[in-house]
């Protein structure tokens, strides 16, 4: 997928080279509903703890990075590329932020009880815990690949 990619963009490969594999979520099932939201148009933005970037010997993504966006078994379905990145505390979402993020029904209050949930669950799993003063990465993206996927320019 990544080298398709490459070949019809290089220029946005040049600009950004370095991408990761990743998927949404910390379950192949919520792996699988993020995607799909994604798919739908609906989800143009995503947030994760500094500290879970951290934890996985990861760097922080950069306006211009990539990402291979594979379903809940690890199968590559989608690139996505970084358009936007802020890092904040949990209390600076807006409610702009919380629509483009495209869960739930889009609303700040629906955003902050499934994040809390969410962020609750995935620091105890590596034995921390999580505070709304931790610094979140919040990230607007564009679906760059495949064509029948990607945003219009």
């Amino acid at each position: 997928m990544w080298e398709s990619y490459a070949i019809a963009h290089p220029a946005a490969v040049a600009a950004g080279a370095e991408h990761t594999v990743e998927r949404f979520g910390d379950s192949e099932q919520l792996a699988d509903q993020l995607l799909e939201i994604v798919l739908s148009g609906r989800k143009r933005a995503t947030a994760e703890l500094v500290s879970e970037f951290l934890a996985g010997g990861e760097q922080l993504p950069r306006v211009g990075s990539h990402w291979i966006a594979c379903d809940g078994r690890g199968v590559p379905r989608i690139i996505i590329r970084s358009t936007e990145l802020r890092i904040g505390p949990f209390d600076s979402v807006d409610p702009a932020f919380a629509a483009d993020e495209g869960e739930d029904d889009g609303s700040i209050a629906s955003w902050r009880a499934e994040h809390r949930r969410y962020w609750q669950r995935t620091t105890a799993a590596r034995g921390a815990s999580w505070s709304e003063d931790d610094e979140i990465v919040f990230e607007r993206f564009t679906v760059v690949w495949p064509p029948e996927h990607a945003d219009a320019h």
